[in-house]
């Protein structure tokens, strides 16, 4: 198998169709360790829309168990891409998000928002920094992906296209972003657990390189310091140099799931989808959402 072989396999299926398909090559095939990072600067970005900063400080658990909650964030949707949205533990996981979104006064819109980072991010960060730049049908296949997503949450009014997602997002960080005291204590917080996973001395330069990273409008919310263009420019210097590098390595003949991330370290024994994140105990307890699912399985 060739560098470009599996592009071209996706350019071969129905991107409305075989959307699912699509995007588990991508992510697990072709770019997984650059879709785990854009998912961390996804949900990141979210933390400066005021009410979910606050709310995210609130919870305290990204400010107390910041290692678990980033596991059981990256381990329920990575159940959703690893079994499909009928396979049993993806229906779990999608269960267990709806079980703990309910608990909480969240808004449709807010909801739909971060459904749009997870669209948008990939695809800005694999611009920058990706061996290739995603192709037509990757771009239709992640957003009838996060629609199906975003319809088994419950999330109303969702995008249709990437276009749309991509709207959405910018107008609503324009209308949204701004400073709030517990957003920072979030931000902080991820930044000390990014910096954890690395030797100890290499932790104020895993914090400059994340901040060097970040556009001007997360640093004026948050109110960091911009990094000087030497900060920035050695950082995405980096990353567009490893890129150049994994151009040349032969394609990966298995596919690689967050779970197999070394940044995973809540559950060295196994763990169960059915047990991941919190149990609040507000509300019933029961999914609010009904489950999208063909005539002869259970229902979720």
């Amino acid at each position: 198998m060739k560098r470009y072989d599996r592009l071209k396999d996706i350019q071969r299926l129905d991107p409305e169709r075989n959307f699912l398909e699509i995007y588990r090559i991508t992510a697990t095939y072709e770019f997984p360790w650059d879709i785990t990072r854009a998912l961390e600067l996804a949900l990141y970005r979210t933390y400066a829309v005021p009410r979910i900063g606050r709310l995210l400080a609130e919870t305290a658990q990204l400010t107390e168990r910041a290692q678990k909650r980033y596991d059981d964030t990256a381990l329920l949707l990575d159940a959703v891409v690893e079994h499909g949205f009928d396979g049993d533990p993806g229906r779990t996981a999608i269960r267990r998000i709806n079980q703990m979104h309910r608990s909480y006064d969240i808004s449709n819109d807010d909801m739909r928002y971060v459904l749009c980072t997870f669209v948008v991010t990939p695809k800005r960060w694999l611009d920058s920094y990706g061996w290739r730049r995603l192709c037509g049908h990757e771009l239709r296949a992640c957003a009838a992906y996060n629609r199906t997503l975003g319809a088994h949450m419950g999330i109303k009014d969702l995008p249709l296209t990437y276009e749309d997602f991509e709207r959405t997002l910018d107008a609503y960080e324009r209308e949204h972003f701004g400073w709030d005291e517990g957003a920072r204590a979030v931000s902080d917080a991820t930044l000390e657990l990014m910096a954890s996973w690395y030797p100890r001395p290499l932790a104020p330069v895993v914090r400059g390189a994340s901040l060097a990273l970040l556009d001007d409008s997360l640093l004026r919310a948050f109110r960091y310091e911009r990094p000087g263009p030497v900060a920035r420019g050695l950082t995405r210097g980096a990353l567009r140099l490893r890129a150049r590098a994994v151009r040349l390595l032969p394609p990966r003949t298995t596919p690689h799931y967050a779970r197999q991330n070394p940044e995973i370290k809540s559950y060295p024994g196994g763990y169960e989808v059915s047990a991941l994140g919190t149990f609040p105990t507000l509300g019933t307890g029961g999914c609010p959402v009904p489950h999208l699912r063909r005539p002869d399985t259970p229902a979720g």
